[in-house]
């Protein structure tokens, strides 16, 4: 046990100190046994010599243990950790200065925790105080304070030693794997000491350059202001110049004033004269535009009376409501004719392009005959006239073409 001398519990995780159900079967058993008798301390001198090893080892730090034995003997400087440990541990066996020192020391160094375990009365609670440490970091303390109790007796001291004797091992493994870790540690603050050399030199280098920046913005700003102050020099000089001339001359200043606003009227007349002739351009555009519409127009109703008037022979409709469903905007005056001249009412639905939905069902509603002409109005209109007259069985004639001679002959499909 005694090679395993330099623990470090708080690098123990709690998960491996728990030695299971078996644990805490022992642990019961231990507070079923008859009570200890008395209430005084166990002495480092009164317990067993095998429990001064570890106790040696966990509770009290080399460095101090060396500081101690500096006291009684001048050897201590020419011994390793192993032979100062070894000496204190046959120190421990018997009442004396050595021993005592050690008792002193070890009771100054872990007081708290003895206080707090002289408040276990029984061995059951002494147990589970000593359960409880090894879930947290001052095991050396509660090993201290469990070996000297008046209520540890035989069993559980053989327990606790079993027990640390687990730990002492398990932080020897973590020790090693520290070392080993820090190794590695090592090797990588070089690498990153090297980088930081580096980075450090970048930064130098900007920091110089930046430096400089500051210092040409800084002679570029004296250069600023010193042009600035010329220039206001100079201003303030024309300005007296303009004070002494309107002095000798009163009436300047309102002359340059008219100036100024006749020359705003101008400009403002040339851009009112330019938009004027934008206008009268765009007027005759228009207007050219219109008059050849007017004539196509003509010719259109004067082509489509000569139409209606080669089919004489038309059907009467004479009270009834006759829907037409889109159709060309300039033909529609010659369909009404066409309609109202066969005694029948005049409707119209664009199709879609200005009508509405809403309408198209009025107007649906409200037709005796509706024609159809498929070719100037939606798809949406064109299936809700469709899916209307096969609905309500009223009569539908589809026209392909809009015009005046297809409804012509349309009416004269119907009286056939």
């Amino acid at each position: 046990m005694c090679d395993e001398l330099k623990p470090q519990p708080t690098l123990v995780s709690p998960a491996t100190l728990r030695l299971g159900g078996a644990l805490n079967e022992r642990l019961r058993s231990i507070a079923t046994l008859p009570e200890t008798r008395g209430s005084r301390r166990h002495r480092l001198w009164d317990l067993p010599h095998s429990t001064h090893c570890p106790l040696m080892g966990v509770c009290l730090p080399m460095p101090a243990l060396r500081r101690l034995l500096a006291r009684f003997t001048g050897a201590q400087a020419r011994l390793d950790d192993y032979e100062a440990h070894v000496g204190a541990v046959a120190e421990c066996a018997r009442r004396g200065p050595v021993a005592e020192a050690i008792q002193r020391e070890l009771d100054r160094r872990h007081l708290p925790t003895l206080r707090r375990f002289a408040l276990a009365k029984t061995t059951g609670q002494l147990a589970e105080l000593w359960t409880e440490a090894q879930r947290g970091a001052d095991i050396a303390g509660a090993l201290w304070a469990t070996l000297t109790h008046a209520r540890c007796g035989d069993a559980l001291r053989e327990q606790v030693c079993r027990e640390i004797h687990m730990i002492q091992h398990q932080v020897g493994a973590c020790n090693r794997a520290d070392l080993q870790r820090l190794d590695e540690v090592l090797d990588e603050n070089v690498v990153l000491t090297r980088q930081l050399a580096t980075l450090q030199q970048r930064c130098t280098r900007e920091l110089q350059a930046r430096a400089e920046q500051v210092e040409a913005l800084q002679q570029a700003l004296i250069r600023a202001r010193a042009e600035a102050m010329a220039r206001a020099s100079a201003l303030d000089a024309a300005q007296q110049d303009l004070r002494q001339l309107e002095a000798l001359s009163p009436g300047l200043q309102g002359r340059a004033e008219l100036t100024r606003r006749l020359e705003e009227q101008v400009l403002r007349s040339q851009a009112l004269e330019r938009q004027r002739l934008d206008w009268q351009q765009q007027a005759e555009r228009e207007a050219q535009r219109a008059q050849g519409l007017a004539a196509q127009l003509q010719a259109l109703s004067l082509a489509e009376e000569a139409v209606a008037a080669d089919e004489p022979d038309l059907v009467t409709l004479k009270d009834q409501s006759i829907l037409c469903v889109g159709g060309r905007t300039a033909s529609v005056p010659v369909y009404k004719r066409l309609i109202e001249g066969t005694g029948g009412r005049f409707l119209h639905h664009d199709g879609g392009e200005d009508h509405t939905a809403a309408q198209l069902e009025s107007s649906l509603a409200a037709a005796d005959l509706v024609i159809c002409q498929t070719g100037c109005v939606s798809h949406g209109a064109y299936w809700r006239v469709k899916d209307h007259c096969k609905r309500t069985g009223k009569r539908c004639v589809f026209v392909d073409k809009p015009s005046a001679s297809s409804l012509a002959r349309c009416l004269k499909e119907i009286e056939a």
